[in-house]
């Protein structure tokens, strides 16, 4: 079956919403030019006036064949909540205002920034979270080293997402490449980020962590991870 693209994913969400759809955005690496083939997904913004249940229902179906497509579901908000939102989702709005393709309608982007407080704070917010997360973790996996490397290599994406965020903070455009990417957080936070470029080669399958060096780099992992809260902690907005 063939998978959707991109123009019917367009044509589909028009017929669907009719007069009410305003715009339709592809944000992220594919809007960049940095999409790769069966690695990257296709992330998109849905703009309409009005979003109730029956307006759902009728996306529902486009959804399932886009999600089927390896896709995850449009990001889908009425004009109003796009509008009045920048502040609760920063990071978010950081990424759709950096990287964006309008697919279909007007741009949405004028009157709409993101304020370097409220991203400082959703970065502490998730920073924290995530360390939260990674001790459960840890607590859960109770030394089992195969569980270990999957709780490293499963909390490696928010990182680097928490990590893109940072240096746009900084005003800053955030390398593609992880490993650089880590090592300009580094640089800034000075937080050790040779634990999480170990698990990004591991990731990669160039390097594959050994058993004999999971408890090490899990080590150093955390003590990353709590590094980063405190730099977030004291940062104060420019």
């Amino acid at each position: 079956m063939a998978k959707m693209t991109l123009d019917e994913l367009v044509s589909q969400l028009t017929k669907a919403f009719g007069d009410s759809l305003e715009a339709v955005v592809l944000y992220g690496s594919a809007a960049a030019g940095e999409h790769i083939p069966k690695r990257s997904d296709y992330n998109v913004l849905v703009i309409v006036r009005e979003l109730g249940l029956a307006e759902l229902e009728r996306e529902a179906a486009i959804a399932r064949a886009w999600g089927e497509a390896g896709n995850p579901p449009p990001l889908t908000l009425t004009a109003a909540e796009w509008r009045g939102s920048s502040d609760i989702f920063p990071m978010e709005y950081s990424d759709v205002l950096e990287r964006h393709r309008v697919l279909y309608g007007t741009p949405p982007f004028d009157g709409v920034s993101v304020r370097p407080h409220d991203l400082r704070l959703q970065l502490e917010h998730e920073a924290m979270g995530k360390l939260l997360a990674l001790r459960q973790g840890v607590l859960a996996a109770g030394g089992d080293r195969k569980r270990q490397v999957e709780l490293l290599g499963a909390s490696l994406s928010t990182f680097m997402v928490i990590f893109r965020a940072l240096l746009r903070y900084h005003g800053e455009s955030p390398p593609l490449d992880y490993e650089r990417r880590i090592d300009a957080v580094s640089k800034k936070t000075g937080m050790n980020g040779a634990p999480f470029a170990r698990v990004v080669r591991h990731h990669r399958g160039s390097e594959p962590l050994p058993e004999r060096e999971v408890q090490e780099v899990l080590a150093g992992y955390l003590a990353g991870a709590h590094a980063l809260v405190d730099y977030l902690d004291r940062l104060e907005t420019k």
